[in-house]
């Protein structure tokens, strides 16, 4: 049986045999934030200094990270009135933005009441949020999510380019923008967002400049400029073999190059590339079976807490994330198994036809890359069984 390629294993991760936690129940994630807090150094050291760096907390909301992670960024970019509830905990109102296209009126008075930015999502979220805030008799903080007219290429989830549900598109902005403003709405500028999960440098590069340029043209359009630009993320991280990083510092200093053509603050959102890369997945072997000449490891948890591990997250092709016995992460292979959870569905295989160390019934796999859209994107209510617990290290605290 020929084995099948798993992604690269971070370097912080590379010696996980001395770490404390592997003796934590399982199943468990873990997440670093010293890799996270190395990470955000990293992109504020290559990018311009009037380029902010926004959370976008849907990778990850767990609250204790919010906690560590608010003093360390500009702002926080929440999907929902319940994440915008945990942003409002850690950082203030003037500083959080709330996207999405879906709002209920109950969310947009939440957030008009809070003091929270709305990216409005269409022409009639505009004229309901203008109303909400004539019924309260407050003047919303609105900005206006741009369907860009080009897409990020090379992105997992393309979010522009083409017809969506999310954004304005962006004939239409200008138009939009001064109506927001003639109804006594706060103006507080673009988000715009081409794509997600690119690992393509040069991809992410045009992307940025074309981006300043469609704010600068909408700008031109509604004769004022935005007080704020959200230039959107789409930063990807490898998870799969053959997957090569970004180099953010070669996007840093061409986005330097572009950010004249419009005189405003700009920020980027970014969340899978900020922690995706410090967290952990740990389960633990509860079985081997061998079925029909092929070796199956069982463990105490699978898609019910990391769908994305399985391939049913919108991976096309099923792919391996990078995987390790945890505690023998630095001997060779020994035999090819497939690892899979406790649910009763095929769908729930974490790794496939894996070259691996020998794992025994006790013993911690690990499953790394697991930081974003792992514990609160996955159904962990499917079947019944237990969530998996979440633990935050390397904050410094006692």
């Amino acid at each position: 049986m020929t084995p099948k390629p798993f992604g690269p294993i971070p370097a912080e991760f590379r010696d996980l045999d001395a770490l404390p936690w592997l003796s934590e129940a399982t199943p468990a994630y873990v997440y670093d934030f010293g890799v996270v807090s190395a990470r955000i150094a990293r992109l504020r050291a290559a990018l311009p200094a009037r380029v902010a760096v926004h959370y976008a907390i849907k990778a990850n909301p767990l609250p204790a990270l919010l906690k560590a992670i608010a003093p360390l960024v500009d702002g926080l970019d929440v999907a929902s009135a319940g994440e915008m509830d945990r942003a409002l905990d850690v950082m203030a109102a003037g500083t959080i933005s709330f996207a999405g296209p879906g709002k209920r009126d109950a969310e947009i008075e939440l957030a008009i009441r809070a003091g929270v930015t709305l990216n409005v999502e269409s022409e009639n979220e505009g004229r309901r949020a203008l109303a909400i805030g004539e019924m309260l008799g407050m003047r919303p903080k609105l900005a206006v999510r741009v369907n860009p007219d080009f897409e990020l290429r090379g992105s997992g989830m393309k979010m522009g380019g083409r017809a969506s549900p999310f954004g304005v598109e962006a004939k239409h902005v200008a138009g939009l923008v001064k109506r927001l403003i003639i109804g006594g709405a706060e103006w507080r500028g673009l988000h715009i967002f081409a794509g997600s999960q690119s690992l393509d440098t040069q991809a992410v590069i045009e992307t940025q400049a074309a981006t300043v340029l469609l704010a600068a043209r909408i700008a031109e359009e509604a004769r004022r400029a935005p007080p704020l630009v959200n230039l959107g993320g789409g930063f990807g991280i490898p998870y799969f073999p053959g997957d090569v990083a970004l180099d953010v510092e070669a996007i840093g200093a061409a986005l330097a190059g572009e950010l004249d053509k419009l005189d405003t603050h700009y920020a980027i959102e970014l969340g899978r590339w900020l922690i995706g890369e410090a967290g952990v997945y740990l389960a633990r072997v509860i079985d081997r079976k061998v079925s029909q000449g092929e070796t199956f490891l069982i463990l105490d948890g699978g898609l019910n807490h990391h769908l994305a591990a399985t391939g049913n997250f919108g991976t096309v092709v099923r792919r391996n994330y990078p995987v390790a016995v945890a505690h023998r992460m630095q001997d060779p292979p020994e035999e090819i198994v497939t690892i899979v959870g406790p649910l009763c569905t095929p769908l729930d295989r974490l790794a496939d036809r894996v070259s691996l160390p020998k794992a025994d019934v006790g013993d911690v796999i690990a499953i790394f890359a697991s930081g974003a859209y792992g514990a609160s994107a996955s159904p962990s209510a499917f079947l019944g069984h237990p969530p998996a617990r979440e633990l935050l290290v390397g904050t410094g605290d006692a």
